[in-house]
């Protein structure tokens, strides 16, 4: 790598605050998609695009939620590169990059385009996933968490009867998923970032151990058993995944 890009990538990696903690930025965009007809984000077919990079969990969950309830026939993907410079995730050809999708609705080059796109005032971090509206011409949501919600359930009108009665947050499980995500968000999805991204040593002890613990409690948790909440398969058990796979 050049001196230049090593230079980039250090300002890419500079996340920690003055105090040698990571703290993540919440996200902007916290629209829903909804099955109604008269929503300013209704569930239609083709309206919607997903943006992502394999290379981040987050975004990674969406894709799998999106795959598991046949939604990629409804919902386009774009997948950037996995290498992120001084202007954030880019867009690469699969030639260029091996699992790349370019965007073919936007023709954006970076993700932080559709930002601007959205907001000229934006003044946030580039992050994906993104989910983008071809209709308003804007982003739905930025957050995970919220997406994968939403393609659990609303194209349910839109798919196969075995598809719409996959349901990965089912009513009588939600509390119990809520409190697994809770600590595992906390201390393993996003522990490894406060862990890997502290500046002091201080910082990265603070959150290393609860870390380890938690790995030490999902691994007594599943003793004897497939999934996290009543041997259910849920979002607990997606969420989770796409952090341990890495």
């Amino acid at each position: 790598m050049s001196t230049e890009a090593n230079k980039d990538q250090s300002k890419i990696l500079q996340w920690a605050s003055k105090d040698g903690e990571f703290r993540r930025q919440q996200s902007t965009f916290r629209d829903f998609i909804e099955d109604q007809e008269n929503a300013k984000f209704a569930a239609e077919p083709d309206r919607y695009h997903l943006y992502i990079s394999w290379a981040c969990p987050w975004a990674h969950r969406t894709a799998i939620v999106r795959a598991l309830k046949g939604l990629d026939k409804w919902i386009g993907l774009s997948v950037v590169d996995y290498l992120m410079l001084d202007k954030g995730w880019k867009f690469s050809s699969s030639e260029e990059c091996p699992g790349a999708i370019p965007d073919n609705i936007n023709n954006a080059q970076h993700i932080r385009d559709l930002y601007f796109k959205a907001n000229p005032n934006y003044e946030g971090r580039f992050t994906v996933p993104v989910l983008w509206d071809k209709k308003l011409n804007t982003i739905v949501n930025n957050e995970s968490s919220e997406i994968i919600r939403m393609f659990n359930t609303a194209f349910n009108k839109y798919l196969s009867k075995e598809q719409a009665e996959l349901n990965y947050y089912p009513e009588h499980l939600q509390k119990e998923i809520d409190q697994v995500n809770e600590w595992v968000y906390d201390t393993i999805n996003n522990g490894v970032y406060k862990s890997g991204f502290a500046t002091t040593q201080a910082a990265y002890e603070k959150n290393v151990y609860p870390l380890f613990e938690s790995l030490d409690r999902v691994e007594k948790m599943l003793e004897g058993k497939k999934y996290l909440v009543q041997d259910t398969f849920t979002e607990a058990d997606i969420r989770l995944f796409t952090t341990i796979v890495r």
